[in-house]
């Protein structure tokens, strides 16, 4: 294949190294992207003369575990290495088993699990399960410091819904870099229900994971993370794209249904996913569960750390090249192309799930969350984050109702790490929560001075002294001070 030029703000297709081997009323039509992310249009790439390395699409080694007297072990070791975004120069990261990113795990409901994580970097780090129901003490937050040269294990009883959720470091004041750097990876559950659903579910042939970033290189090839003041209110925004650690990456894939499992792995960016044809799909999941049933779509929102699972029907594609695009930016994620003949097919249910829907007549209380702050101390409720303080006590088994505020003018999101909720109402209206966001979340998008009201239910673990988050997800903004602390007691 002739080489090209990589090209900053174009949308022509490269691709990358392979990884890990050695109005806001809808949220899945409503715009997007850099602009979002506090009104930054992302910072400029000095990008080095060598050309970008063209593969496919790298797909993150899928990582079962090993089975020790009952549980499942899963071993993981975050180290420097080095990774090929363009040829001839080895850029400088960090990686979990590779050299950008991570395995993907595969958890099964109801499986004893132990995730076990050791830390060969020279400085300390944590490994946060976001989106694991897991006790306080099995988070990986800030509260967990893996030192170098020790190990972490996370042991605990997998114990929620099929979903796709993913992992990535929690240290106070360094989440944004050490992401950044590349320490990240998904967590697929599965269980009896999504093992009977008519999907595509060969992982990595018709089941593919997409972690979609964006960064900012410099001339050698480095990767560059120079947050500003600016940056650090606004989000570090990058003008480079990559999936899966390649930049604009090709695939191949068969004329049949395909499930893409997405999740914005960025920084501080709001990508509004969508195919350069305008075609509809259908979003099956979001965050943390199934929907209920599909949601068709054009385009879909999502936010720094939330995740959507979709199934795009390329049955009579044969041939064809298609273009996954973030089409606030109009940059691409992925070239998808010679798609070929294929045998086997399947056809996406009308119902996928049944989710709880707590009352909300039933919420023993209402809990205000108000995201504040001005330059270089971001606060929730007037309070930046304080590793000594607890900030909310959460009673065990009561349905509460979470209203919170972005009173800024840049954009935010929220996510709650425990458990998941229900969206109830956007700006005071049950009318404008999108049908593609009515599944558990453990993340939502609130752009500038809107209100987000949801449902949720702190259950099965309980512990007056170890404590959870809750933050803004924009990783700069977490970082400066916009997260609290709650305990279940």
């Amino acid at each position: 294949m002739k080489r090209r030029r990589f090209l900053v703000y174009t949308s022509t297709v490269a691709a990358g190294y392979l990884v890990g081997c050695g109005s806001t009323s809808n949220m899945g039509t409503s715009g997007g992207g850099g602009m979002q992310g506090g009104g930054n249009a992302g910072n400029s790439s000095q990008l080095p003369s060598s050309d970008v390395v063209q593969s496919t699409l790298p797909i993150p080694p899928l990582l079962k575990g090993r089975d020790a007297e009952g549980v499942m072990q899963y071993d993981v070791t975050m180290q420097e290495a080095e990774h090929g975004f363009f040829e001839g120069i080895k850029t400088a990261t960090y990686a979990l088993n590779g050299t950008y990113l991570g395995p993907t795990l595969l958890l099964r409901d109801g499986e004893e699990v132990s995730v076990n994580v050791t830390n060969r970097l020279k400085e300390s780090t944590t490994l946060h399960g976001h989106g694991m129901h897991v006790p306080a003490v099995m988070d990986g937050a800030a509260h967990q410091p893996i030192a170098p040269n020790t190990t972490w294990s996370a042991r605990y009883k997998v114990n929620q819904k099929a979903c796709t959720n993913w992992y990535h470091p929690h240290l106070m004041g360094k989440t944004a870099e050490h992401v950044y750097k590349g320490l990240a990876g998904l967590i697929i559950i599965e269980d009896l229900e999504s093992d009977a659903l008519d999907l595509p579910k060969t992982y990595g042939v018709d089941d593919i994971p997409l972690v979609l970033q964006d960064r900012v290189f410099n001339s050698q090839g480095e990767i560059d993370y120079s947050p500003s003041r600016r940056d650090i209110m606004m989000g570090y925004i990058g003008d480079t794209y990559i999936t899966n650690g390649a930049i604009e990456p090709t695939l191949s894939l068969e004329a049949k249904e395909v499930r893409f499992r997405i999740l914005n792995g960025s920084n501080a960016s709001v990508y509004t996913l969508g195919f350069d044809d305008n075609r509809t799909f259908k979003q099956i999941a979001t965050d943390n569960s199934f929907l209920e049933s599909p949601v068709s779509l054009k385009s879909v929102r999502l936010s720094p750390g939330e995740r959507a699972e979709i199934v795009v029907d390329l049955t009579h594609d044969e041939g064809k090249t298609l273009l996954l695009k973030d089409l606030s930016r109009n940059k691409t994620f992925l070239k998808i192309d010679q798609i070929r003949a294929t045998t086997k097919r399947t056809i996406t249910p009308a119902s996928l799930t049944s989710l709880v829907a707590f009352n909300p007549i039933d919420a023993k209380k209402t809990r205000k969350f108000v995201l504040g702050g001005g330059m270089g101390n971001l606060n929730i409720n007037g309070a930046s984050m304080d590793m000594n303080v607890i900030n909310e006590r959460v009673p065990l088994g009561d349905v509460e109702i979470w209203e919170v505020e972005n009173s800024m003018m840049m954009s935010h999101n929220f996510h709650i790490h425990a458990t998941h909720f229900r969206l109830l109402e956007r700006n005071g209206s049950s009318a404008n929560v999108a049908e593609n966001e009515k599944g558990y979340k453990d993340v939502v998008y609130i752009p500038p001075h809107e209100k987000v009201k949801f449902i949720v239910k702190m259950v099965d673990y309980k512990d007056a002294n170890s404590p959870y988050m809750y933050h803004c997800h924009f990783l700069e903004h977490e970082d400066a001070g916009m997260m609290g602390q709650f305990t279940v007691v």
